[in-house]
Parts: structure tokens; sequence; C-alpha cells
């Protein structure tokens, strides 16, 4: 079982909500994600090793001295959404697990990376590269912390980041956030609103109608509360749509029915067989989720997250995109990431996966976005293993704690190679 130490402080950094809020002094992210940030530059001062405080935007920690090799987390979480079993910051154990948002995404791997370090420390190992250990507050939502970095310092060219799968990845698709409206058609829809986040598949949404079609409703699998049209779902993270149930649909398939919305709306978010979603290379097929929904100027608007192919380009989503006719305002872009397979780092961190784990895997892609793509060259390396069932922005969040030992003993074996 790993250390009460290394528990309890995954606990303690678990049990700070640090979802971004609205800024405050000398608090950009706001007062949870600034909690998050000191908590864990705190720790690492108590261990030894030199901090840095870049504005309260994001933080790094420093070990050794010479080439510079990056390991880059974050502390920021999603909302917590709905249908926790215990409460979502409350890091409870049970069933020989931590729940918690942000268990695996991104603080249990942070706080491992950063007793892999304490641990070398302590064994007097003499490095013969620096190690940066850079913990952001704005992953979630923007990046502006590794905006802000850039300003201040300069990044590592090279480093992983441990904020996705194993073995380790060679490529991530590309991800583009839009807003696009659609025209509401007659009065009937009143209200519709959902979503915690632009990368969190929509577990509820709710909607007002002058009138309703009851047969509709329940053949859509929608129920009325006080008043309100309820629609319940099941969140994902946005790159793995298939994972959660968007409660945004249903109530779709019920305005285009009752001919409130564009004909299209359906097509064009959720068909299956829109051209979009053809689109396809050896990391995979493009994945579209609305993933939130809100009414304005006599519009409905769905920020949709896209993950594209990391060899195609982007004007090659945004011409079938303008083909639509549909408006749609481009909220942020973050380009794919492709490595080449047999790069040292690559292959040093696979060799010590393997070594580890006893397996021959092969270097993956994904459809999520990590910091590394944030590098000259960089990748992401863990924490989640092939075959695990992902709880990353679902209900119920949890890391187990026979894999926290697994986990510390690559990090400390990958870091360590990395640095001889």
């Amino acid at each position: 079982m790993p250390q009460t130490d290394l528990i309890k402080s995954i606990k303690d950094l678990i049990s700070i909500k640090s979802v971004e809020s609205q800024a405050k002094e000398n608090m950009p992210f706001g007062e949870g994600v600034f909690n998050a940030l000191n908590y864990f530059l705190k720790l690492a001062k108590s261990f030894g090793f030199k901090t840095i405080n870049y504005d309260n935007y994001i933080g790094e920690v420093v070990y050794g001295s010479g080439e510079e090799i990056a390991i880059l987390c974050h502390l920021d979480t999603v909302p917590e959404g709905s249908g926790w079993t215990y409460p979502a910051f409350s890091a409870t154990v049970a069933n020989g697990r931590i729940y918690g948002r942000g268990a695996v995404d991104d603080k249990s791997a942070a706080v491992i990376c950063l007793y892999a370090l304490k641990k070398l420390k302590e064994e007097n190992f003499a490095p013969e590269k620096c190690i940066k250990l850079i913990v952001g507050c704005d992953e979630e939502s923007g990046w502006k912390c590794i905006e802000h970095y850039k300003q201040k310092a300069k990044l590592p060219d090279t480093g992983f980041s441990p904020d996705s799968d194993f073995p380790v990845i060679y490529a991530e698709k590309g991800i583009l956030h839009i807003d696009m409206e659609f025209e509401i058609i007659g009065n009937n829809i009143k209200e519709f609103n959902g979503g915690n986040a632009a990368n969190m598949v929509c577990d509820y949404a709710e909607a007002v109608f002058e009138k309703t079609n009851n047969e509709l409703l329940k053949e859509y699998g929608l129920i009325t509360e006080n008043g309100k049209i309820i629609s319940k779902g099941k969140s994902a993270h946005g790159s793995t749509p298939h994972l959660g149930k968007n409660a945004i649909e249903p109530i779709v398939k019920y305005l285009v029915q009752t001919e409130s919305i564009d004909k299209d709306a359906y097509r064009i978010l959720f068909d299956k067989d829109y051209e979009l979603k053809k689109l396809n290379d050896e990391t995979g097929y493009l994945t579209l989720s609305p993933d939130m929904v809100k009414i304005q100027d006599k519009k409905i608007i769905f920020t949709v997250d896209i993950r594209y192919p990391a060899t195609i380009k982007e004007k090659e989503i945004t011409d079938i995109l303008d083909c639509t006719g549909k408006s749609y305002k481009i909220l942020s872009h973050q380009p794919p990431l492709y490595n080449d397979k047999n790069s040292p780092l690559i292959q040093t961190l696979l060799k010590v996966y393997n070594e580890v784990m006893g397996t021959q895997e092969k270097p993956i892609s994904i459809g999520g976005g990590t910091y590394a793509r944030a590098l000259k060259f960089g990748v992401a390396f863990g924490p989640e293993f092939a075959g695990e069932v992902s709880t990353v922005h679902q209900a119920d969040e949890f890391i187990e704690l026979e894999k926290i030992d697994i986990l510390s003993e690559i990090y400390y074996n990958a870091i360590k190679e990395l640095i001889r």
C-alpha cells in the first residue's frame, strides 16, 4: 500500500475545490485554484525544493541543474457535475479508492511526481539534468497559465505530461471549441440551458416550452419538473463522448420534431453519419460533442467540442462547417500534436513502462489534449492504463489506492532515467 503521507497529500489536494471561478485580486482563476497552487508549492518547499510562483497563474518546482526537462501537470478541475455517490471534493476513501474531482485529472499524478522527486533527493541522487515540475491552473478552460509562463520564463523544449494514458502518447488530435447558432422557429421554446464545461459531456439540461407534446416527451425520455422539461444524461470527457450520455440530444430531437428549431440541428450536432464525423486517420475518427447550450438573441447557441485527426488541417474542418450555412464562432483552437514514435524521449518512457509492467506495448494516440503540446517535443505519459474504464470528467471520479504504488514506481523510474 502507498505511504500514508503520500495518500494524505493526494487527499488534501483533492479536497480543495479548484474549479475556475471569478477572479479576485492576485487570484486570476479564483480562490479555489489559488489555494490549490499554494498548497502544492508549500508542500514542495517543505521537501526542500526551490519553488517559483508566477503571479498565481502557474508554479514550478525545480530539481537539479543543466539541460531542462518539464513535467507538466495541472491543479484545476472541471466542475463537479451531478450524480456523485460521495461529495465531489470530500476525497472520500471507500472500496479501496479515493473518490473526488481531480483524483485522476490531474491531482494524484502531480503529487506522485513530486514525491518521486522527493525520493530521489532523499537518496542523494545526483541529477545530470534539471527537472521543472510545472503545475498550471487553467488547463481545463483556456491555458492562460501557460501563456503567462511563456511571458515570465522559458518552457523547457522537452518533457512529459502525466495527464492521459499509458504506455506513452505520440499524437493528440486537434481541438476546436466553437459556438454554433441555430434559429428558433416560432415562439414555443422559452428557455434551454445545459452543460458545465466545453470539454465535458452535458449530464443535465432543461427547457421551458409554451406548449408540450406529451407523447414526444415520453418517447425521448424527457420528464417535467416544476414547469420545466428535464433531460438527464451522464458526463464524460469531451474527447470520448461515446462514454457519456448527452442530455442535450433528446431536447434537440424534440425541438426538431415539433418544428421549433432548424431541422438541420440534429443532423449537424448528433447524426453519426454527418460529414465531419467521417474524417479519420491513424489517430482515429473526428469526434463532435455539443457540451453546453443557451438561448441568446432569439437563437439557440451550442458550445461544441471537436477533436479532429492529427494529420488533418484545421481548414478542412472549417470548410465543412462553412458549407452548413450556419453561423459559428471559434472560441479556441489547439493544433494537433504528432511526434516520431522512435524518438529518444518516447522510447525511454516506453522502455520504463514496459519494464515495470512486464509488457511489450507500443506508443498510442489520443483524442484528449494535454500540456505536452505546449512543448517543442512533448508527450503525455499516464496515469491511466490501457483497458481501464476512465472516470475523467465523470461523476465518482476515483483513483485506486493500489494503483498509486504502481504509478509511484513508474514515475520514479522515468524521472530517474530522464535526468541520469
